[in-house]
């Protein structure tokens, strides 16, 4: 995390484009608010796009705007996000989920700085930077031909990669005690921290749902709890009824993932080391789940 503070700082200040990616859960959304905040750019507006959630017409004309008579329902003249973004940022979540017309008005803003509403000819010049998400592999989707890889290569000038919860345990105590104290003043409490037994499960949880998941049980606990130590009869029923002595990683690994750690030790001629550099994660993460796999040897 030290490490993506540092690279959010030195970006701050550039137009560079950036991709965040990382699981869903992971904070990709803050720290795009982080690269803004921090940034000249900061008392110019964010505007965040969910691309995901819209259909390809609707997603056009949120990012473009639309003239009156554009379609069926355009009542008015409608600014779009890129314009409200004028000497800013946007931040576009879910980019992976776009579609091939989006990708190519968007390659066009990129290059040009301009693109046009829907309905109209005249092009609408624009200064925005332009900040990415996904928790896609996107890699995969232009090599499956549902991205292009010129504008692929555009937006992951700059790449960030936000780790999931589970390889940065040592964080748990730290964002457990932000929240509760953050639930507290919501909810007029004052509940003082978590049991030993709560603690432990909180560690040996995988937490598919990351760090927002770990935050909505802190709320779930906090809305229960009415002591001054948080138990696990407070928590959520899947963290509760959780098996203390279940192998938190056995949930962890997909059996596509388990074939490719194969296959790269089998390339890497199980050099270790190698392993983990191509598979983008830290040698002792890759020790856990070698284990967890029995082969470790």
């Amino acid at each position: 995390m030290q490490s993506i503070y540092d690279r959010i700082e030195a970006l701050a200040d550039l137009q560079t484009t950036v991709l965040i990616g990382g699981e869903s859960g992971t904070g990709k959304e803050l720290a795009a608010k982080a690269l803004h905040t921090v940034g000249r750019r900061r008392n110019k507006p964010l505007i965040k796009v969910n691309c995901g959630a819209l259909s390809e017409s609707l997603l056009e004309s949120e990012l473009f705007g639309h003239v009156r008579g554009a379609y069926t329902g355009a009542f008015r003249d409608k600014k779009g996000r890129f314009e409200l973004a004028d000497g800013g940022t946007i931040f576009l979540d879910e980019i992976g989920d776009i579609s091939a017309v989006i990708q190519q008005k968007l390659l066009r803003v990129i290059q040009e700085k301009e693109f046009e509403r829907v309905g109209d000819s005249d092009p609408v010049k624009v200064d925005v930077r332009i900040i990415t998400a996904t928790n896609k592999d996107m890699k995969t989707l232009v090599e499956n031909g549902r991205f292009r890889k010129d504008l692929y290569y555009r937006l992951k000038v700059m790449e960030i990669m936000m780790p999931p919860l589970r390889e940065k345990t040592e964080d748990i105590q730290l964002l457990t005690d932000c929240f509760l104290a953050d639930y507290n003043r919501e909810f007029g409490k004052r509940i003082q921290g978590f049991s030993a037994e709560v603690i432990k499960i909180f560690m040996e949880y995988p937490w598919p749902g990351n760090v927002r998941e770990l935050r909505h049980a802190v709320e779930h606990a906090a809305i229960l709890c009415n002591s001054a130590i948080i138990t696990p009869g407070d928590l959520p029923p899947e963290l509760r009824d959780y098996r203390k002595g279940a192998n938190p990683l056995s949930a962890e690994i997909t059996t596509d993932e388990a074939s490719i750690i194969h296959k790269t030790l089998r390339d890497a001629k199980w050099n270790k080391t190698e392993v983990a550099r191509l598979m983008g994660m830290s040698r002792q993460t890759l020790y856990r789940k070698l284990k967890c796999l029995g082969i470790e040897n």
